[in-house]
């Protein structure tokens, strides 16, 4: 499906803005991704569908761009001499029929020469005179950037001494993809063969394979040259599939010089593939600082567990941290933060130097940041509430419960051990001449039972659990659970990040490939199509 070139624009525009907001591209690669030159050739004209072929003649100071379109009007109509430079305005040379209604903003109508003719074998062709674009006046450079988006075929003049000009070369490879291009070779009535080949060999160089080249000779002179050969081109040109296939052609490169940016962009949010390796990142971190937030939280939990025990009973309707923070004795403290801050800090170091944006995470870490203290907190005020609620470990616990039994049931087992002791004896002593039980048995019974009340008692105040060791395990149980926490916290917000990357790329990457959608123009152009040998390749 073919894609709009102002559509993908505009998507790109949108993407980059969002994008940018979001940290996942600097400010200067959405600037970039913003910046784009919808001037076309159509746009000097209200309607586009049937507008003649645009021409113009470019190069250097007094190579004779102005000289070949005199010759080719067949008059003066644009400005030649011996002064430097020469060419200061643009001269349009054209059917008098033709209405150029846009001409370029921003430039000086005092700087632009109308010419008009009246030749119906030239109806179909704009032929422009550029401005000496190597000159050092600064404003001639500027009014050739601003005229060369509005061309189609771009007739590169050299001279035997100038042809390798290092500024024209720089603009030729600059421009090369989005114009048509034609060279001449003027002023040959000095040149040699060698350097025409050494010509062909540096747009060679430049992408034009066979690239077609002009020798001509504009001053007076008996010599034959290529002028007529230079004209019929220019005419072969001049119909409606050719000036349809050149703006085809320039949409395409334009795409394609898109897509460039695009893929620009990806290498600045880094690949999904590096991406993954974030949370092992992490890990090995958090490791890193756990062992140090352990051997930081030793002493505070001690005194902690000692403040919970001795003011367990003022707990009871209180917050266990609220009730600390009484005597200053907190666990998570300004050191616990800063530690846990410089692991956030290194970790998103990390990540910067995979070549990974590092504002998103940042973002979404500044959330768990904020965070940790409260997953601490509740963490250890409930681990405190379960020890004193619960002291000891299951053992314990169930060893006093036995206690707390027996402590009721020997006691009662003794009772009443005596007590039919004593009425079997009275009985006994009653039908038989048996004495009576005596005091020995009442000594006895006694220690009984209150031995069997002593030992379990006795044992539950030797076997009670510490209230300190309970609530520093307990604590020590609610730190882990934390620390467990606030790692699940920072991986969900990593892959939280991990999946708003995968979907950065898969904008891009969809825009890219609507860029690269309708690449059949290429073939729509001959490869014996004379037009196809002025085109970079």
């Amino acid at each position: 499906m073919a894609y709009d070139y102002s559509d993908l624009v505009e998507k790109t525009k949108q993407w980059a803005a969002q994008a940018s907001a979001s940290g996942w591209i600097n400010s200067l690669c959405a600037e970039q991704l913003s910046d784009f030159d919808g001037r076309t050739p159509d746009s000097l004209f209200n309607q586009s569908n049937a507008r003649p072929l645009i021409v113009a003649f470019m190069g250097g100071t007094g190579v004779g761009k102005s000289s070949l379109l005199n010759r080719l009007a067949g008059r003066a109509v644009a400005r030649t001499g011996v002064e430097r430079p020469t060419s200061r305005e643009v001269t349009l040379y054209h059917h008098s029929s033709v209405t150029i209604n846009n001409l370029p903003e921003k430039l000086p109508i005092e700087r632009i020469k109308i010419a008009q003719h009246d030749d119906q074998s030239k109806k179909d062709i704009i032929w422009i005179d550029m401005p000496d674009f190597d000159s050092t006046e600064l404003s001639n450079k500027h009014l050739v950037l601003e005229w060369l988006p509005h061309i189609d075929v771009l007739i590169y003049v050299v001279s035997p001494e100038r042809y390798r000009d290092e500024k024209a070369w720089r603009l030729l490879l600059a421009e090369g993809g989005r114009h048509a291009w034609l060279f001449v070779l003027n002023q040959w009535d000095r040149g040699q063969s060698e350097q025409c080949e050494d010509f062909k060999q540096q747009l060679g160089k430049a992408g034009f394979v066979a690239p077609i080249i002009f020798k001509t000779i504009c001053a007076e002179s008996s010599q034959p040259d290529e002028f007529d050969a230079l004209q019929n081109t220019i005419a072969g040109l001049a119909n409606t599939n050719t000036v349809k296939q050149l703006k085809q052609r320039s949409m395409q490169v334009r795409k394609d010089e898109l897509k460039l940016k695009l893929q620009h962009s990806i290498q600045q949010m880094g690949t999904a593939k590096t991406f993954q390796q974030t949370p092992a990142l992490w890990h090995t971190q958090w490791q890193q600082t756990t062992t140090l937030l352990q051997q930081g939280f030793d002493w505070p939990i001690k005194k902690l567990a000692t403040y919970y025990a001795e003011h367990a009973a003022n707990l009871i309707g209180n917050p266990v941290n609220k009730v600390a923070e009484k005597t200053e004795l907190v666990l998570w403290d300004d050191w616990a933060q800063a530690r846990f801050t410089d692991a956030l800090d290194q970790f998103i170091h990390n990540t910067d130097q995979l070549g990974l944006p590092a504002t998103p995470l940042k973002n979404q870490l500044a959330l768990v940041r904020e965070k940790a203290p409260k997953i601490v907190q509740t963490q250890s005020e409930l681990a405190a509430r379960q020890a004193l609620a619960n002291p000891g470990n299951a053992l314990q616990r169930g060893f006093l419960k036995l206690m707390r039994v027996l402590e009721f049931i020997l006691p009662l087992l003794s009772i009443s051990w005596v007590a039919y002791q004593v009425f079997v004896g009275y009985y006994q002593s009653n039908m038989t001449d048996v004495e009576y039980l005596g005091v020995d048995f009442a000594v006895h019974s006694s220690l009984l039972v209150i031995i069997s009340w002593l030992a379990p008692w006795f044992m539950q105040r030797q076997l009670k659990p510490s209230l300190e060791t309970s609530v520093l395990n307990g604590l020590k149980k609610g730190l882990d659970t934390a620390i467990t926490l606030i790692d699940s916290e920072v991986t969900d917000a990593v892959n939280t990040v991990g999946l708003e990357h995968n979907q950065q790329i898969s904008q891009v990457v969809t825009i890219i490939e609507q860029c690269t959608g309708d690449n059949s123009q290429e073939k729509r152009i001959a490869a014996d199509d004379p037009l196809a040998r002025m085109l970079v390749n």
